[in-house]
């Protein structure tokens, strides 16, 4: 997280449906040397709990029960200083990001199938038009054999950090104008961050 504050001024419950919204983040726990895995996870609406599921052979799969972070990365830009269309100005990057931060807890195996069902529901309901993918259209053989193979986990999360990193300690001309020239520029969803810098978090 960004240490200014000025940039952390998002709410909780932004900052939950930011994550929730993204539903994929890098989880990491730190050891002798930190191990990070990729994942998609369900948030709860009070962001309480994160439930997801690793590859049995996952380093972290085997860690058993300990502190983690997922961290949840979002839209991200270049901010070139000319496009400020003030003086004394440098280069930066703009973006925003979550850390749901907690205690990391291996479930039961008879926990995995309804993860799993309740994972693939929110994100096949996403999808608009389509009829959603269900898991009746495997085999109950299938389905048994693949779920050997994964292990479902739990973040039982005790803080949530969001940074809206937007050019809040910029006027609001400046920051509309360089806003306004994301588009021009590199970086992740540029259309997403530059609307984000031209209405940041209160």
């Amino acid at each position: 997280m960004h240490p200014n504050p000025v940039f952390r001024r998002s709410q909780r419950d932004q900052n939950i449906a930011f994550a929730q919204t993204r539903a994929f983040g890098t989880l990491c726990v730190a050891g002798d040397t930190p191990l990070l895995s990729h994942i998609p996870f369900l948030l709860s609406d009070d962001g309480s709990l994160a439930e997801f599921h690793l590859v049995r052979s996952n380093p972290i799969a085997r860690v058993g029960e300990t502190n983690a972070v997922i961290a949840v990365t979002g839209p991200d830009g270049y901010v070139s200083p000319d496009w400020y269309e003030s003086e004394q100005q440098v280069p930066t990057w703009n973006y925003v990001a979550v850390h749901l931060r907690g205690r990391l807890v291996p479930l039961e195996h008879d926990a995995l199938h309804d993860i799993l069902v309740r994972q693939s529901a929110a994100y096949e309901a996403r999808i608009d038009g389509k009829a959603p993918w269900t898991f009746d259209k495997m085999t109950p053989e299938v389905v048994t054999k693949m779920e050997r193979m994964i292990v479902p986990m739990r973040l039982e999360v005790e803080e949530i950090d969001g940074t809206w990193k937007l050019g809040q300690n910029k006027d609001d001309a400046a920051r509309e104008a360089a806003a306004a020239q994301m588009h021009t520029g590199i970086g992740q969803e540029l259309a997403e961050i530059a609307k984000l810098m031209g209405d940041p978090p209160a």
